[in-house]
């Protein structure tokens, strides 16, 4: 075994990797950008060293600095995680002529499965069945929608050097397919450094099922069953569960086969994934998709059921050593499943979000496992990937293991950061998901019943009763009224205390509020008024009674506002003055002004002051955590306002543009 091992990494998966290598006693390295000086992973490896400046190209996917950096730290050997450089073969090679193992696949077979063209062919030679699509590397645009005009709409346009879903654009329309093809380049060229693309026939309704297999240098290679991978949003995998009601024992046999077949035709050694795709219909019908040549980010589902250590097995496998269990000892014990919880908000399309984390408590017990890289007091930016933590639960059965879930998802509070964990829940108890009788499309087509129907009102009374005890009205006990600033009077009945509250990507709110004893009768807008106190309240734990109702929540103040967290969900509450906000007006407020939907950079700017625009035109390209998102004109008009230029950076809501309607100029 090794004795010291660098991690090319961040995140949670840097925080997991530390993990088994401390239980196996190899000293750790931790690598860091400027972003990440106070991370945790940064803290709980035994050594770091710093890699260069927040902007990825210049440090965590830098192969100079990362070979620099283990060789000043005494590494032997070198694991990748997964993203950044996990599937890189240049990063491969680099490590092996550096004399560090790299903790991975060889370089050739990194190389050609990070090639979804070659790979596809690959595999279809060695028996496996291959989804219909383009043959050919390096296809021009034009070859690009001929293939697609063959194969018939709807097709998924996708990168052949990445993976994880980014660049991956689904085209229904024909007349759509030059500007979707654009833009996939564009992603697939910032995520991986290489836009050629291909492009596949759409399966509508599939399901997403991938095989977990292990090599070793001396010939041996195993599956240890599937993970049903079908919950997913923009393509990208937010639930994944082990194993698959999907399939039979038989299947199961087949399809592992048919994996072990794949990895056996690119000469793989170590930890990886067989991915494909299922006919919801017809599951015997599967079809490969790709091999991830790295460790999965859903890889604990498979430790809890087989009783693995997957990064334990991918240090030996790279050590030399061969595997100590052939195929017929692997055995699945009970269900797993795992979510996970991004800096998104479901409610604007899973923008993603940003922040620093005010308050955490991440749930762990037998049952359940938080694999996580955050910290309190940590910024999780919007440099890098959106996905924050995983939640794993497991259960002798499947209907176990969704209560055990849902409960600890429940129980998981990151405040000061927008996150997707309350419809992370509901979506785990959607009929669909709780039957088991799921698709890759199921989040897109119920989208609106798995979000909330807005913010609720007691979490808006709840901050009121903060804002009176903190202007100096305690909720409980005797005060002295003169020094109160409640609208208590002397001999009259008392005045409304009006507070302006808003929760950002919400409709405005106003409370009003005026005492009665020693209770607070409060007026949300649009809701009945309720009486309310304070129970308790510490640094970090709120307990309101409304109408005899106990709500607890965690909060924090901050400096844009209020935080206050309930079963899964997480809501910012920001006092504001309506005047100075302009509400009602135009300008910054109205409906002309383009604002930025998340905190990111802007890439593309298409237009200047003066043009006319029509509406829906394309205006501006924002990018954050490796997602574009387009920003298109409200209306008709004139651009009489261009706040950005390409490589600007904006904050949420940051104003970008104003553009005027015709009937105005």
């Amino acid at each position: 075994m090794f004795s010291t091992v660098l991690v090319a990494n961040r995140g949670e998966i840097a925080v997991r990797v530390v993990r088994t290598l401390r239980a196996l006693g190899v000293r750790s390295v931790a690598v860091f950008s400027d972003a990440d000086a106070d991370a945790r992973h940064v803290r709980e490896a035994d050594t770091a060293v710093r890699i260069g400046p927040a902007a990825a190209a210049e440090s965590y996917l830098s192969i100079p600095k990362l070979i620099d950096a283990a060789r000043r730290t005494g590494a032997e050997a070198v694991h990748p995680g997964y993203g950044f450089l996990a599937e890189n073969a240049e990063f491969a090679r680099a490590c092996a002529d550096a004399g560090l193992a790299f903790i991975g696949p060889p370089a050739a077979a990194i190389s050609l499965m990070g090639d979804k063209i070659r790979a596809k062919e690959t595999v279809r030679a060695a028996g496996v069945p291959v989804v219909p699509g383009s043959s050919g590397s390096g296809l021009s645009d034009a070859e690009l929608a001929a293939a697609a005009a063959e194969i018939g709409m709807p097709v998924l346009l996708k990168p052949s050097a990445g993976g994880g879903g980014k660049g991956m654009r689904l085209v229904r329309d024909a007349a759509l397919l030059g500007e979707e093809i654009a833009a996939a380049r564009r992603e697939a060229r910032s995520s991986f450094g290489d836009d050629t693309l291909l492009v596949e026939r759409w399966v509508d309704r599939p399901r997403h099922i991938e095989i977990q297999v292990l090599a070793d240098a001396h010939g041996t290679v195993v599956h240890l069953g599937e993970r049903e991978c079908s919950l997913q949003r923009r393509h990208q995998k937010v639930v994944e569960e082990a194993p698959s009601v999907l399939l039979t024992p038989e299947l199961r046999a087949a399809m592992g086969e048919a994996a072990v077949n794949a990895a056996r035709s690119c000469g793989y050694v170590g930890a990886g994934t067989v991915e494909f795709i299922v006919p919801g219909g017809d599951p015997s019908s599967y079809y490969f998709m790709e091999m991830n040549t790295r460790l999965q980010v859903e890889h604990p589902v498979t430790e809890r059921i087989t009783g693995l250590d997957l990064v334990e097995q991918q240090l030996l496998v790279a050590a030399g050593e061969k595997l100590a269990f052939g195929q017929q000892d692997v055995r699945l014990d009970g269900h797993s499943i795992e979510a996970r919880i991004c800096a998104e908000d479901p409610a604007r399309g899973f923008l993603p979000s940003g922040g620093r984390v005010l308050a955490l408590s991440e749930p762990a017990s037998d049952t359940v496992r938080t694999d996580s890289g955050l910290a309190a007091g940590v910024d999780t930016g919007s440099t890098y990937d959106p996905m924050l933590s995983k939640v794993i639960a497991w259960g002798p059965d499947r209907a176990a293991a969704l209560r055990s879930l849902r409960a600890a998802l429940a129980d998981t509070v990151i405040l000061g950061v927008q996150t997707n964990t309350g419809f992370l829940r509901r979506l785990l108890a959607h009929p669909a998901v709780v039957s088991g009788d799921m698709d890759t499309s199921l989040v897109e087509r119920d989208l609106a019943a798995l979000l909330p129907e807005g913010v609720p009102a007691e979490v808006y009374a709840a901050a009121a009763l903060l804002a009176t005890a903190q202007a100096g009205a305690p909720a409980a006990g005797w005060a002295d009224p003169f020094g109160a600033a409640d609208g208590w009077r002397l001999g009259g009945t008392p005045a409304w205390t009006v507070h302006h509250f808003r929760v950002p990507g919400q409709d405005p709110v106003t409370v009003r509020s005026r005492r009665r004893g020693q209770e607070l009768e409060l007026a949300p807008e649009g809701a009945a008024p309720v009486r309310g106190r304070i129970v308790d309240r510490t640094a970090d734990r709120l307990t309101v009674e409304l109408e005899g109702v106990t709500h607890r929540f965690a909060h924090v103040p901050s400096p844009e506002g209020l935080w206050l967290g309930r079963d899964g969900d997480s809501w910012h509450v920001q006092t504001y003055d309506p005047v100075e906000a302009g509400l009602g007006g135009r300008g910054h407020s109205g409906a002309d002004t383009l604002a930025a939907p998340m905190p990111g950079t802007v890439t593309v700017v298409k237009v200047a002051v003066g043009d006319k625009v029509a509406a829906g035109q394309s205006l501006l390209v924002v990018e954050a955590m490796k997602m574009e998102h387009v920003i298109s004109a409200p209306h008709a008009g004139t651009v009489t306002e261009l706040d950005v230029t390409p490589g600007t950076t904006v904050a949420m809501d940051q104003v970008l543009a104003v553009v005027t309607p015709e009937e105005e100029q």
